[in-house]
């Protein structure tokens, strides 16, 4: 909202996408009214939506809907993706990680959603799921999860080529996209997953490899698990991969699974990695996957708006910033920090012993959970951290006082 300098007032719609649970009845969503009823605005359609990696897909979906819709005001609406992503002791604990991304949605974006050219695939599955409400770890098949992955990825891959045929009159392969962006639990099944798309791709077409044809007639379920046509076609895809996806991978590499905002860290990524000239009307390609199992792919084009995307890629360049400014603490303290977080999980009456000093300026934070499990939050103090365009209106005349942030919001 800072950022952006828009009036909370101009929201109309807001929903969060997350698999972090609080609470089993009140939504994330009511705790984040408290920035809008001080406002005066209380007006705000949206709750949460839950699935493990995949509720900020649903949460933007139903946010675009809102606003293509007869219920749609003419304001904003505002997506959250967040989570934080934990494991048992163990060789999926380094994968985890923890963020949020929170998008804005409304009309002549700068980044715009290819309308109509959304395939989706849904399954019941016992790959990845929490069914201990007493623990924040989840049961993991780990083989499971990435035949359900990459059989959710050749589904809807081709539901989306289908649509694109028939609404677009354009026939779809990956030269399609400019770039090609996925949800990333660890960054080698990104690259598979890239690579997965061009076996895909080489099945549909009429052109003959030495090296690749041995396994055009591998049977579809066998190809999953086949490790030399996934060596195969990972080192024929290598170029393009480096160009059309190694470039989004920038914050997952550093932060490592984001679980709902991923995908969303990854479009960011892109806009952080490459000039506005670079990103200037390109076509994005985008995979949600969430086990369980919910996925969809879908795209976005990039404005051709140089005066328009320029700023909108400055508003993120703090990212580098907060990567560069991250502390580097031993295997081992992790460990004991991940001891005390489990003794502490859904304690009622306690006051979080992180030391303030060490996030970074304007983070909101938890500072107490009372005996009836309520919790306090506030926010460290910030003196104008943004990082501002000079044609961004937060810099017109009349918004000088905007640069001024009160503590404990």
């Amino acid at each position: 909202m800072e950022r952006q300098n828009i009036s909370y007032s101009d929201i109309g719609h807001l929903q969060v996408g997350t698999e972090t649970i609080q609470d089993k009845s009140k939504a994330v969503k009511t705790v984040l009214m408290d920035l809008f009823v001080k406002h005066g605005n209380t007006d705000i359609e949206g709750v949460d939506c839950i699935n493990a990696c995949y509720g900020g897909t649903a949460a933007l979906f139903n946010a675009i809907n809102w606003i293509e819709s007869s219920s749609w005001d003419g304001r904003y609406a505002i997506v959250v993706a967040a989570d934080i992503a934990v494991y048992a002791s163990g060789p999926a604990r380094p994968t985890g990680g923890a963020g949020a991304v929170a998008m804005l949605i409304g009309a002549n974006a700068v980044l715009s959603i290819d309308r109509g050219l959304r395939s989706t695939y849904m399954a019941h599955v016992y790959d990845f799921y929490k069914p201990d409400l007493n623990s924040e770890y989840p049961r993991v098949n780990g083989k499971l999860s990435i035949q359900c992955f990459l059989k959710a990825l050749d589904v809807t891959y081709k539901g989306y080529k289908t649509k694109a045929a028939r609404i677009k009159n354009k026939d779809v392969d990956m030269g399609y996209f400019d770039y090609m962006t996925f949800h990333s639990p660890y960054c080698k099944l990104v690259q598979k997953s890239f690579a997965r798309l061009c076996y895909q791709d080489y099945l549909a077409s009429d052109n003959v490899t030495d090296k690749l044809e041995q396994y055009r007639h591998v049977a579809v379920e066998d190809s999953y698990t086949n490790r030399e046509l996934e060596r195969a076609f990972i080192s024929h895809s290598k170029d393009e991969f480096d160009k059309k996806t190694a470039p989004s991978l920038l914050i997952p590499k550093n932060v490592g699974n984001m679980y709902t905002a991923t995908l969303y860290s990854c479009i960011a990524s892109l806009f952080v990695s490459h000039s506005p000239e670079e990103m200037l009307g390109k076509r994005i390609g985008a995979f949600s996957y969430g086990s369980g199992l919910a996925s969809s792919m879908f795209s976005f084009t990039v404005t051709s708006d140089i005066d328009r995307l320029r700023p909108f890629c400055h508003d993120l360049s703090h990212l580098t910033h907060h990567l560069n400014n991250r502390i580097k603490i031993a295997p081992e303290d992790f460990e004991m920090m991940m001891k005390k977080r489990e003794q502490n999980h859904h304690l009622p009456n306690r006051t979080p012993s992180y030391p303030a000093n060490r996030l970074s300026q304007g983070t909101y934070h938890i500072v107490q959970v009372d005996e009836e499990h309520r919790r306090t939050y506030t926010r460290t103090s910030v003196l104008d951290t943004l990082h501002r365009h000079p044609q961004s209106p937060l810099n017109s005349n009349n918004n000088e006082c905007s640069a001024h942030y009160c503590p404990h919001m």
